[in-house]
């Protein structure tokens, strides 16, 4: 039980109210906010994407320090134990803009046939209802379920792979692993499960 004011302090009491002293208090600002720096500086990488030329050496290392941090800040937050809304809200927005800017810059160097536009598109049309479904639902915009990590690291490598295979063959891959994570994230949402990791 902690005193009251001008009778002295329990240290135990202090302990909670101010978790870090006044020389570790600028630390702490740093720990406390480094998963959402992390998140932020793949926005501004992804947007530096957009003046590089597609497969180039620049291009390359931005999109792999891009993923690189995709796959690292959701760990520190959770190391350090800063995990929030906010974070995850920015983890959303920065991993749209990525995605739409590889897209920006990818897409006008490929040839795709009608049938992979097609199978986008269903894709497309079922994630969409996932998310509508999750916002009347359970107020969630997106799942992160084991599958949606999977075809996330498959769409990742997807650009690097294509220096060495047939575009094909990748997009049949990534494509069956989207719809079954698609599909399983509707199920979820709807039985109102929560694989979220």
């Amino acid at each position: 039980m902690y005193m009251l004011p001008g009778f002295g302090y329990d240290e135990r009491f202090l302990q909670r109210a101010v978790p870090c002293s006044i020389n570790q208090h600028r630390r702490c600002l740093k720990i406390k906010h480094l998963a959402n720096l992390v998140t932020i500086s793949r926005i501004v990488f992804a947007f530096a994407i957009v003046f590089t030329q597609p497969f180039s050496s620049a291009f390359i290392a931005l999109y792999v320090y891009c993923g690189f941090s995709d796959m690292i800040d959701g760990s520190i937050a959770r190391k350090t134990h800063t995990d929030s809304k906010t974070g995850e809200r920015l983890d959303s927005i920065a991993d749209f803009v990525f995605v739409a800017v590889c897209l920006f810059k990818i897409l006008p160097e490929l040839t795709i046939p009608s049938w992979l536009w097609f199978w986008v598109a269903v894709i497309v049309i079922i994630k969409v209802i996932n998310l509508i479904s999750g916002l009347y639902l359970h107020r969630c915009i997106f799942l992160h379920t084991l599958a949606n990590k999977i075809t996330g690291f498959l769409l990742f490598l997807m650009p690097l792979l294509l220096i060495h295979f047939d575009f094909s063959y990748i997009s049949v891959i990534v494509c069956s692993f989207a719809t079954f994570a698609a599909i399983q994230e509707g199920h979820f949402i709807r039985a109102g499960k929560n694989e979220d990791a």
